[in-house]
């Protein structure tokens, strides 16, 4: 007869610390005799109280978040383009080696260059957006088309006034149609 590990008795423990809490064993899966058992929360967990209160990410989740997006949607589209461009780079002549040599060359340059620029753009979007709650003490759209605004002028401001412009007016609609994209499918597609 195997050993069949039990959870202990918390019939008495009536605190409101033990109701909010589930009992975790590490090991469930490994079939272990073990009574190790751990006592996590069922709920987040905040450093401060306010942390709690607001319905959104920090300002550090929100630096991870985006530019790990715009890294990872960069470099997706990227290696697309070096795939199709080591495919029209292959010669007639090439080995079944020097075609996959291609394709995987092209296909690193482009995923790398384009998810680097993508990944800046989400760095400084990100940036932009939390100083804009930062300043204005409140999270709505204006914020996040005004941070794309910026983004987009920062992006293209070395390359002179005009195209810094015109590259905040592609930023802002961007973020303005993402935003109420994002509002349309929370409104009319149940999640």
């Amino acid at each position: 007869m195997a050993y069949q590990p039990r959870a202990p008795d918390h019939s008495s423990a009536t605190d409101e610390n033990s109701r909010n809490r589930r009992l975790y064993n590490p090991y469930q899966d490994l079939n272990l005799p073990t009574q190790t058992l751990y006592n996590l929360p069922t709920s987040p967990e905040f450093l401060f109280q306010e942390e709690s209160l607001a319905q959104r990410r920090s300002w550090g989740e929100n630096l991870t978040y985006y530019t790990g997006i715009g890294y990872l949607a960069g470099a997706t589209a990227g290696a697309a383009k070096g795939f199709a461009t080591g495919i029209k780079s292959i010669e007639p002549t090439d080995t079944l080696k020097l075609k996959i040599n291609r394709i995987l060359n092209g296909s690193g340059h482009w995923g790398r260059q384009i998810g680097n620029r993508c990944g800046v753009i989400g760095l400084m979007y990100a940036g932009l957006e939390s100083g804009m709650v930062a300043v204005r003490d409140t999270d709505d759209v204006i914020n996040s088309v005004v941070a794309g605004l910026g983004t987009g002028a920062l992006y293209k401001a070395a390359a002179g006034p005009r195209s810094a412009a015109v590259a905040g007016a592609i930023g802002g609609v961007l973020v303005g149609l993402a935003v109420t994209g994002k509002q349309v499918l929370k409104r009319y597609v149940p999640i």
